[in-house]
């Protein structure tokens, strides 16, 4: 469903809907590159993280290894220890920037049924991480 016109336009003229990413962002995020062990990667998961972005040498975002990818390299018969984050992630994952504003991040993760969506910067380099919890805590937040 989405939203009407009417809608958008009061919160885009909210607190709220003046938010940017970068605002609302973590900044700490756990990463890996492609070489890493699809082992290690579910170790961090289990941590909590519920996704964790692969980079390349430079810090540049190139995959996104979740909870999906590594249940679909089990349900293949694969070893988690014999395979690597590059093998089983998901290439060219969906990306915001910091100055994207929060009404179109809830559009991006609402339309492509998201979590979490990594940040990078505009060379493609991996700076944060966007959860639904982020911009519910920052609506929460800008509430009057």
């Amino acid at each position: 469903m989405a939203i009407d016109k009417e809608a958008r336009a009061a919160l885009r003229a909210s607190k709220f809907g003046q938010l940017t990413v970068g605002s609302l962002m973590e900044t700490t995020v756990r990463s890996e590159e492609e070489d890493a062990s699809a082992e290690l990667v579910a170790s961090f998961l289990m941590e909590g993280f519920g996704s964790v972005p692969i980079i390349d040498p430079t810090n540049r975002l190139v995959g996104l290894v979740s909870e999906f990818d590594l249940l679909n390299a089990i349900r293949q018969g694969k070893r988690l220890a014999d395979i690597t984050a590059g093998e089983i992630m998901t290439d060219n994952p969906i990306s915001v920037t910091q100055g994207t504003d929060v009404l179109t991040v809830i559009d991006v993760l609402h339309n492509n049924h998201l979590i979490r969506v990594p940040v990078v910067d505009a060379s493609g380099k991996l700076v944060g991480i966007l959860a639904r919890r982020d911009v519910l805590r920052g609506y929460l937040q800008s509430s009057p």
